[in-house]
């Protein structure tokens, strides 16, 4: 059984030819070579380093709630509730950090410290993940309303932590052992914010284990033929929780940057982080249907996001357009992964 399971490949994508199919498969690169274009000339400072390092800040953060949707997606699923589970995560962080944790048989509350937070934040993430995925692979719920049910279970959480108010001045306290949290968000390292940094080792460990790894080659295998993948010996229950898993610890991860930025934690932060990721990953060649997609499509997906957010925030537009613009760029990014799905298709033929 182990040999047919490591022989599980990712499925063979039938090659489609032609111009059109070209610039669909760099259409990623296409449009963040347009909107860097775009905004060099019509935005004053666009091209500033200081601009820079502030704008792949705000990238990181798209980025690494897109590299755990690629996987969820490469298996052919969706995970609407990143964005919660990251307000929720925030939130958890602010509160063990301002209350600690009550030990009610002791009578005593110890507050942990910043690793400690960071560890049981992940951990809550990871287990919002895990539901996910039980849901999706056990229960068999539709992806969608797996993760809906999760994106209200999630924030309702979040709201309930504080009773919907804000955990402000999140920097601890020296007597307690609980300071340093800011330094998530906040801190460089060589000049480079830390968030990047990170951003760049979650990537490549990412990339790694798609392209190198039998975890890889069966996530693909499943969302490429899942009964396929299940005759060939993949435990597809176990990868589709496993996937769902890693996205919650990721979105979990983006909510400790949020509130460690902005040294404050709010219910209502990561409201619309779900669209922003999806969008990444499907602007960065994954298909909806799964089988199909890459980190690294997904990282320049995010910089297309991310770089059209902040130029239209340099030309002064106002966030309501800003919302209609990027519900745009989703709309765009799907209709372009269905021509590439239909010229695949047609590949086939």
């Amino acid at each position: 059984m182990a040999t047919e399971i490591f022989a599980v490949q990712a499925p063979v994508v039938p090659q489609t030819r032609g111009v059109p199919a070209l610039l669909l498969k760099l259409r990623a690169l296409i449009a963040l070579a347009v909107v860097v274009a775009f905004f060099s000339v019509a935005a004053p400072n666009f091209l500033s380093a200081s601009n820079f390092l502030i704008m792949f800040k705000h990238i990181a953060i798209t980025a690494i709630l897109a590299i755990g949707m690629t996987y969820v997606i490469l298996t052919g699923g969706i995970d609407l509730s990143v964005g919660s589970i990251a307000g929720l995560g925030g939130m958890a962080a602010g509160a063990l950090i301002l209350n600690g944790v009550t030990l009610q048989p002791l009578g005593v509350v110890v507050y942990p410290g910043v690793p400690l937070v960071i560890a049981i934040v992940l951990l809550l993430g990871g287990f919002a993940g895990f539901l996910n995925g039980v849901l999706v692979a056990r229960f068999r719920v539709a992806p969608f309303i797996a993760t809906l049910g999760m994106l209200y279970v999630a924030r309702g959480a979040a709201l309930l932590l504080s009773d919907g108010a804000t955990f402000p001045n999140l920097v601890g306290r020296t007597g307690l052992g609980n300071e340093g949290f800011p330094w998530l968000g906040s801190a460089s390292v060589l000049g480079l914010p830390v968030t990047v940094l990170l951003l760049a080792a979650l990537a490549l460990l990412a990339g790694f284990v798609a392209r190198d790894t039998p975890f890889g080659r069966w996530v693909y295998a499943v969302g490429g033929n899942e009964r396929a993948a299940l005759l060939s010996g993949v435990r597809v229950d176990r990868v589709k929780i496993a996937v769902y898993v890693i996205s919650g610890v990721c979105a979990a991860l983006v909510g400790m940057i949020v509130a460690s930025e902005l040294v404050a934690a709010h219910p209502a932060s990561g409201e619309t982080f779900e669209l922003s990721a999806i969008a990444a990953v499907v602007l960065g060649g994954a298909s909806l249907s799964g089988g199909r997609g890459s980190v690294g499509g997904a990282l320049i997906g995010a910089c297309v996001i991310g770089v059209l957010g902040d130029g239209l925030v340099m030309m002064g537009v106002s966030e309501f357009w800003q919302m209609v613009i990027k519900g745009l760029v989703i709309i765009a990014a799907v209709v372009l992964d269905q021509l590439q799905g239909r010229l695949t298709a047609a590949g086939r033929a």
